[in-house]
């Protein structure tokens, strides 16, 4: 495979929708450093309706704790780039939608607003499914904003495929 075609998010997007199709289950996302991109590239390849259910933009604490059911709790002792944060968005999404897979993703995509801990670039991500161990996983990507948001959608399509095996 191609760099172009490990970057490409529409070659991820369709693999998936295919991935979904075969399980038979459907997928809702929640993002928050990503804005939504996630569901962008899910619904620019066409069919998606039939495995895309719906997507949140929980951009703010309180759009993860009022829209997700994110615990202020969890967001007091670990922030909201955490992987235990992420494990509360992915799992909310899925009680909050009639999917059956969810994903979510929380990150600093910069310029500004890390810190020594949690540098620009960190990423956490987090894949539940019904019947399925939820899983978490923290990434560090280089680059602009543009690109760091980037790698966090290819890195949630790829997780999401891996989930689904």
């Amino acid at each position: 495979m191609s760099n172009n075609e490990k970057n490409d998010l529409t070659h991820w997007a369709g693999e998936l929708g295919a991935a979904l199709q075969q399980v038979g289950a459907t997928l809702v996302t929640a993002e928050s450093c990503t804005g939504g991109w996630i569901a962008q590239a899910m619904t620019a390849v066409p069919g998606s309706s039939a495995w895309f259910e719906r997507g949140f933009v929980t951009y703010s604490d309180t759009s993860k704790q009022e829209m997700l059911g994110v615990s202020p709790s969890t967001l007091d002792a670990f922030g909201a780039v955490s992987e235990e944060t992420v494990r509360e968005m992915a799992l909310g999404a899925l009680r909050r939608s009639h999917a059956q897979v969810s994903v979510a993703v929380s990150g600093i995509a910069g310029p500004g607003g890390g810190a020594e801990l949690k540098p620009v670039g960190t990423v956490c991500l987090a894949w539940a499914g019904l019947g399925r161990k939820t899983r978490s996983h923290t990434a560090h990507f280089a680059g602009d904003r543009t690109a760091v948001r980037r790698q966090a959608v290819v890195a949630a399509l790829q997780g999401l495929l891996e989930f689904l095996k």
